[in-house]
C-alpha cells in the first residue's frame, strides 16, 4: 500500500535516502496518519505538521546515542512510526495498545515522558548537564512548539540555558498554534521574526562584500564591536541571542533538505542554539489545515468528508452556553482560559464578549493569579481549565486565591477519567489537593443540566468555588432532575430506602442509580445520595446515617487518598467507630490510557464492579 513506508526498516534507513525519496515518504506518512487516526481518534493536526521536521532530525542525529525530547508528547506519532511501532499503530490510545504520548516502557527511543506543555527544555538541559558531568559527547535536542514558549517553565529554562552556555540544540516548531490560535507577546514576537527573514541573508552578503578588499576586511573587524547594537535594532531574533542562545532562522520546516543542512551545521556549534522552523499545522489534509483546532485532539472521523463523530450535549457545551447567558445579564462576569478556548466550550463566548474573554496562552499559573487580581476589583472571573492542567497552578490557587478568600470560580473540565490520553491527562487528583485548601468549596453536578444551575449559583457567592465535571455527556440521566437551588454543604437525597447508603459525587451518581436498580432486583433497597458539595461535606446527613447505623459507601472518580471518601471517613471516625464505610474510587496509581468504559471496569467502578464491592460488605 505504501511503496516506501512498507519497506522501511528503522531510522538508519533515512540516512541513506535521497531527499526526493524522503519527500515521497513524508507524503506516505501523512496518508498513513489520516487512515489510522480517522479510525482510532487522536492528535492529527500537530502530527501532520511535523512530518518533515521529524524525518530531518532522524536523518541527521543518531538515536542510539543522541537524545531527542519532544515537548507535549502528542506530536510524537511520526516518531513512533519511525522507531518501529508502525505495525502497532492501529492500537493507538486503546487499552493495552500504543500510548498517544512518549512512554519509556514502549521504546528506548522515548527518552522522556511528556504530556504537559513547556517541560522539554528543562528535561533536555538536565540531560545535557548530566552528559557533560559524565564526560560523554552525544547531542541533546529539545523540540518545542511556539505555543509552549508561553509557558513560564520554558522561559525559566531558556534563561538557565543561556547563562551556563550548555551545549544544547533547541528546535522551535513554529506553527502559530498550540491548540487554539496562539496569543500574547511571545506569539507577536515570533510573528515579527516570520515576516523579517531577510536580515541574516543581508548580513552574510554584506560581510562577504566587505572582506573582498583590505579596507573592507578591516572595517568588518571593526564592525564586530557595533554589530550587536545593529542586530538589536533590526533582528527580532535578538531576544534569544541576548539570553546567550545562538538563533538560526526562520527556515521552512517542510523543506527536508534545508532543515537537514541547518541541523548538521547546528551540531558543530558550541553552546546552545535555537533553530526556528515554520510549519503548518494540519498540513496535507485540507480539513485539518482549515480548522487545526478542531483536528487537534479528534474523535474518529470520516476521512473523506472530515465529519467528526461526537456527542451533542456535553458538559463543556452546557458550560459555554450558560456562561453566555449569565454574562449577558452581568457585565462583571469574565472568562479566562489557558489556550483551551474550544475544548472548554468558550469559543462562542470569546466572539460575543471579546473584551471579557482572556486567553493567556499556556500559562495556568498566570491565569489563576490574573483571576485573583480581577476578583479583588469586583469582577467575577471564571477560569475554565482541564483538571490535569490546573495541577500546574497549585501554589497560585492556594496562595493567591484561597488565602485571600477571593471569589474566583474554577470550571474544572475533564475531571475524572478522560480515557485515551492516559496518565498525564486523567483528572483524578483535583479533589485530593483542592479539598485540603482552606476557604475552597468543591461542587460537582450529577448531570449536564445541573452544571448550568451550579455555575449560576456559584457566581452569586463570595468565596473560591471549584466546579468539577467530566469529559463528554451523561451516562444515563433518565431518572434525574437537576437541582435548581443549592445551600452550601447540603447534599441531595435522591432515593431513600434501605440501610445501605451510596454517597456519590458528580456523574458517578448516575452509576449509583444503575447499581440501585441492580440491587433492587436482588431484593436489596439502597439509599442514593448526591454529594453535590464535595467540600464541605453534609454533616447533618452523615450524623443521621451514623445514628441509624447505615452501611455507607462513597463513590467518586478521583483517587481515594484525600478524596470524598477520605473526608467522609475522617468525619465518621470522629463521631463513631462502629459504622462500616466502604470507599470506592481509584487506587494510588496512575491510570493507563484506554476507553473510559474499559478503565472504569478495570478499576471496579462500573455498575457491576460497584455492586460486587457493596455485596461484599453486606
Amino acid at each position: 500500500m505504501y511503496e516506501i513506508l512498507d519497506n522501511y526498516s528503522d531510522f538508519r534507513d533515512l540516512k541513506k535516502m535521497q531527499f526526493n525519496k524522503l519527500k515521497k515518504m513524508s507524503n506516505e506518512i501523512r496518508h498513513f496518519l489520516i487512515d489510522n487516526i480517522s479510525n482510532t481518534g487522536g492528535h492529527l493536526a500537530s502530527n501532520l505538521g511535523i512530518v518533515e521536521l521529524t524525518l530531518s532530525l532522524y536523518k541527521v542525529f543518531n538515536l542510539d546515542e543522541d537524545k531527542i525530547i519532544w515537548d507535549v508528547g502528542h506530536q510524537t506519532y511520526v516518531h513512533k512510526i519511525l522507531t518501529g511501532r508502525k505495525e502497532e499503530f492501529h492500537t493507538l490510545r486503546k487499552f493495552g495498545g500504543l500510548s498517544g504520548f512518549p512512554k519509556k516502557c514502549e521504546s528506548k527511543y522515548d527518552m522522556f515522558e511528556t504530556g504537559h506543555s513547556s517541560t522539554s527544555l528543562s528535561a533536555a538541559l538536565g540531560m545535557a548537564r548530566a552528559r557533560d558531568l559524565s564526560k560523554r559527547k552525544h547531542h541533546v535536542v529539545a523540540v518545542i512548539g511556539d505555543g509552549a514558549l508561553t509557558g513560564g517553565m520554558a522561559l525559566e529554562a531558556l534563561n538557565d540555558v543561556g547563562y551556563r552556555k550548555t551545549d544544547l540544540t533547541i528546535i522551535l516548531n513554529d506553527n502559530q498554534m498550540s491548540i487554539a490560535k496562539n496569543v500574547g507577546g511571545m506569539s507577536t514576537y515570533l510573528s515579527k521574526i516570520r515576516i523579517d527573514p531577510k536580515y541574516n541573508k543581508f548580513k552574510r552578503n554584506f560581510e562577504h562584500a566587505l572582506k573582498k578588499t583590505n579596507f573592507g576586511s578591516g572595517l568588518a573587524e571593526s564592525l564586530v564591536k557595533i554589530k550587536s547594537g545593529i542586530k538589536q535594532i533590526v533582528v527580532p531574533g535578538m531576544f534569544f541571542e541576548d539570553l546567550g542562545i545562538k538563533y538560526i532562522g526562520p527556515i521552512d520546516g517542510h523543506n527536508i533538505k534545508e532543515v537537514s543542512k541547518v541541523l548538521s551545521m547546528a551540531k558543530k556549534i558550541k553552546g546552545p542554539v535555537i533553530i526556528h522552523t515554520i510549519t503548518k499545522k494540519g498540513k496535507g489534509y485540507k480539513f485539518a489545515e482549515k480548522n487545526p483546532g478542531k483536528f487537534h485532539g479528534v474523535s474518529p472521523f470520516d476521512k473523506v468528508t472530515g465529519e467528526i463523530k461526537s456527542s451533542n450535549k456535553t458538559y463543556s457545551k452546557v458550560f459555554g452556553d450558560k456562561m453566555i447567558a449569565l454574562a449577558s445579564k452581568d457585565s462583571r462576569i469574565v472568562a479566562i482560559t489557558a489556550a483551551m478556548r474550544d475544548g472548554t466550550g468558550l469559543k462562542k463566548f470569546s466572539s460575543e464578549f471579546k473584551k471579557r474573554f482572556f486567553d493567556v496562552g499556556i500559562a495556568e499559573q498566570h491565569a489563576v493569579t490574573l483571576a485573583a487580581g480581577m476578583a479583588t476589583e469586583g469582577l467575577k472571573p471564571v477560569f475554565a481549565v482541564y483538571s490535569t492542567f490546573l495541577q500546574r497552578a497549585y501554589d497560585q490557587v492556594i496562595h493567591d486565591v484561597c488565602q485571600q478568600n477571593l471569589p474566583v470560580i474554577f470550571a474544572i473540565d475533564r475531571a475524572g477519567i478522560v480515557g485515551k490520553d492516559g496518565e498525564t491527562h486523567q483528572g483524578v487528583f483535583d479533589i485530593s489537593y483542592l479539598s485540603h485548601m482552606p476557604n475552597m468549596t468543591i461542587m460537582s453536578p450529577k448531570c449536564t443540566d445541573e452544571l448550568g444551575n451550579m455555575l449560576e449559583w456559584a457566581l452569586t457567592q463570595n468565596y473560591p468555588i471549584a466546579i468539577r465535571y467530566p469529559r463528554g455527556g451523561d451516562i444515563d440521566k433518565s431518572n434525574l432532575i437537576a437541582q435548581k437551588k443549592f445551600t452550601r454543604g447540603n447534599w441531595e437525597i435522591i432515593h431513600d430506602k434501605g440501610n445501605v447508603a451510596i454517597i456519590a459525587a458528580g456523574r458517578m451518581v448516575q452509576s449509583a442509580l444503575q447499581v440501585k436498580e441492580k440491587m433492587q432486583s436482588l431484593g436489596i433497597e439502597v439509599t442514593v445520595i448526591n454529594a453535590c458539595f464535595i467540600k464541605p461535606i453534609d454533616k447533618k446527613i452523615l450524623n443521621k446515617l451514623v445514628k441509624e447505623n447505615y452501611k455507607i459507601v462513597t463513590l467518586e472518580d478521583n483517587v481515594l487518598h484525600g478524596g470524598l471518601g477520605t473526608l467522609v471517613i475522617e468525619y465518621i471516625n470522629s463521631i463513631s467507630s462502629s459504622v462500616k464505610v466502604l470507599n470506592l474510587g481509584f487506587e494510588d496509581k496512575f491510570i493507563l490510557h484506554g476507553d473510559v468504559d474499559v478503565l472504569y471496569k478495570l478499576n471496579g467502578l462500573d455498575p457491576d464492579g460497584i455492586l460486587k464491592s457493596i455485596i461484599s460488605i453486606l
